[in-house]
């Protein structure tokens, strides 16, 4: 999009200093005057549409510059909201690795003294409901 409005802000400027030139020649042209006094004229619009050339690319880098600061803004806010859910996720993960931990080493422990038990020929205990 940025170089969309590149492109048209280019192509304005282009329009603007050449339609301007060109108007400002001929009419300077038909005018009926001296050829120093049109030369005059011709110098003094040229140095006129040159300042407004030089304006108006002055505001289009403003605006450019703008859009680049809102855009790294942005980009910026996004980059802190993916760390924040990362962390978020990590999080989660340490929960359900030390549950599933938790719950192994409770399977563990009924599974040894199942065995123990069916080794000594006593009936194995129920699980403990968690």
């Amino acid at each position: 999009m940025a170089k969309e409005n590149g492109g048209d802000v280019g192509a304005f400027l282009a329009g603007f200093v050449v339609g301007g030139l060109v108007g400002a020649a001929v009419a300077l042209l038909l005018a009926p005057q001296s050829g120093e006094e049109t030369r005059e004229q011709i110098k003094a619009r040229s140095i006129e549409l040159k300042g407004r050339t030089e304006e108006e690319v002055a505001r289009a880098r403003q605006r450019a510059e703008q859009a680049l600061e809102e855009a790294r803004a942005k980009a910026e806010a996004v980059a802190a909201d993916i760390r924040r859910r990362a962390e978020e996720l990590q999080a989660q993960g340490r929960v359900v690795i030390e549950e599933g931990r938790r719950h192994l080493t409770e399977a563990v422990e009924e599974t040894r003294k199942a065995a123990e038990q069916a080794k000594a020929g006593v009936a194995p205990e129920e699980p403990a409901e968690a």
